[in-house]
């Protein structure tokens, strides 16, 4: 995004004409930053070659998914509906993994039919279902086993996933239990050992102790696995003070880890791929003064964007045009949901907003639409593909009609 003759803009496109012509809210990605964040990761990481499995729980728009698997990626997917988009979105099911601590018998059963890569699995019990499926179908299933290494990915407590008190994934003791288990098995081969400590992760040192228990656990169990899945978590900057992640020392630490292990690397990056290309186009509703606060009344709410209520997330926030104006306020940013955790962020400094103005949240396209929901018995927001000066209808509005 940037401003043209103080309209911003999404790549060739004003976000003023966006939302006259489909109204507000409205979920807008670009092309360009998907395809350049894609080209950033394989770039990243040429030297070893990974298999890239876009996180479909970031993103489960099938259009967008479709444009990711022709761009070379394949998909990590956590429920049955996911791996149905995946596979309608095109994904060819030896690129996609089965993540998830509870998978049922039916999503099993579909996996297995479907064939795909790898079902990596979190539990003794999920062990033994694969295996009992698997025997009544006489099919051979490949499956990775989710270790859980007790690292601190230093993020979010909601969202870290790699310490022994979070419910991802299995201990070191149950791991070499699991891994004896799989080799005495006719119907399970063990190809993978994968991990995940977390999601929004900005520092490269929680993954380099993950690669040093991997290598020891590896050592210790003495099996080689085809596949090294390290899951994703590589965080993005949702504002200016955000330090970027050092992919550069990341990479490292994997090349002196595949020294000792000839694996195939498989990733599964979700955010990092498309956190940054999405924005949510909103209009000023009301204009509020209650005492000292001034509240900006929006009409996208926490339905439409989950996040800043979920996780108390920050996102920056930009008018669709700059004003000629010294004026600077301090708004609070808030939505029509009857919950005060429907709020956005606290706006400083910023230029003086009127009602029926247009303004973006940033940084939305990672857990933004996927996570929105009808609430208030509110319908779900259009979603738009840009290109250039072209915009593509993604998914339709919802219509209060569908919904009563």
């Amino acid at each position: 995004m940037k401003y043209i003759n103080k309209k911003l803009s999404i790549e060739k496109v004003a976000v003023e004409n966006i939302a006259k012509k489909y109204k507000t809210p409205t979920y807008c990605y670009s092309y360009r930053q998907l395809k350049e964040n894609i080209r950033n990761f394989k770039k990243n990481f040429k030297s070893f070659s990974p298999l890239i499995c876009f996180s479909v729980k970031s993103n489960t728009n099938v259009n967008l998914i479709k444009e990711i698997g022709k761009l070379g990626l394949g998909a990590d997917v956590v429920s049955m509906g996911e791996l149905m988009i995946a596979i309608k979105a095109g994904i060819k099911p030896k690129k996609i993994v089965f993540s998830g601590v509870g998978k049922t018998s039916n999503e099993i059963d579909y996996a297995i039919d479907k064939n795909i890569l790898l079902i990596n699995a979190e539990s003794e019990s999920e062990i033994k279902e694969i295996e009992r499926i698997a025997k009544s179908k006489k099919k051979k299933v490949h499956v990775g086993i989710r270790l859980n290494p007790n690292t601190d990915a230093k993020t979010l407590k909601q969202i870290s996933t790699g310490k022994k008190e979070n419910k991802f994934g299995v201990n070191e003791k149950t791991f070499c239990e699991l891994v004896k288990y799989c080799k005495g098995s006719k119907n399970i081969i063990l190809k993978c050992l994968s991990v995940h400590i977390g999601s929004q992760i900005l520092d490269h040192r929680p993954y380099e102790k993950m690669l040093r228990i991997l290598d020891k656990i590896i050592n210790k169990v003495n099996h080689k696995f085809e596949f090294i899945d390290l899951g994703g978590g590589m965080g993005i900057s949702y504002n200016n003070n955000d330090k970027k992640l050092n992919y550069k020392r990341y990479n490292i630490a994997i090349k002196k880890f595949l020294k000792n292990n000839k694996s195939k690397i498989i990733f599964e990056p979700g955010r990092s791929i498309i956190g940054d290309t999405g924005t949510l186009v909103s209009k000023v509703i009301y204009i509020k003064k209650s005492g000292r606060k001034n509240f900006v009344i929006i009409n996208a709410a926490m339905n439409d964007f989950m996040r800043p209520a979920l996780y108390g997330a920050s996102h920056k926030m930009l008018p669709s045009v700059k004003k000629n104006t010294n004026s600077k306020k301090t708004y609070e940013v808030v939505g029509p949901i009857c919950e005060s955790t429907d709020k956005f962020t606290t706006l400083k400094s910023f230029q003086e907003l009127e009602e029926n103005d247009f303004i973006v949240i940033c940084d939305v396209g990672a857990y933004g639409m996927s996570l929105s929901s009808n609430y208030n018995l509110r319908p779900k927001p259009i979603e738009l593909l840009i290109k250039g000066s072209k915009i593509k209808i993604i998914r339709k509005r919802q219509k209060h009609k569908d919904l009563v």
